[in-house]
């Protein structure tokens, strides 16, 4: 089953903006949030560089798509359903 990764952090501003979005999409969308400060090696398999970044990948965690910045609701849904 596909899921976005969120990478996130705590002193991230952008990422405060997208978290209450992220949470409203948590009955549409499968999603696991990851702060990049204490999950470094997940940042560098998916060669994260700026947050918030959004990685949408399959079951065995293949990448499939990426996107970087805020995104509001109905955006986040399309990038999931691709």
């Amino acid at each position: 089953m596909k899921k976005i990764l969120y990478f996130s952090a705590a002193w991230c501003g952008p990422c405060k903006m997208l978290g209450p979005i992220m949470d409203s999409v948590s009955e549409e969308v499968a999603w696991e949030k990851i702060n990049v400060d204490n999950n470094q090696e997940l940042s560098i398999k998916y060669g994260v560089r700026n947050i918030p970044t959004l990685v949408l990948v399959d079951g065995d965690g293949v990448e499939l798509n990426r996107s970087v910045g805020v995104l509001q609701k109905q955006q986040i849904i399309d990038f999931y359903n691709g």
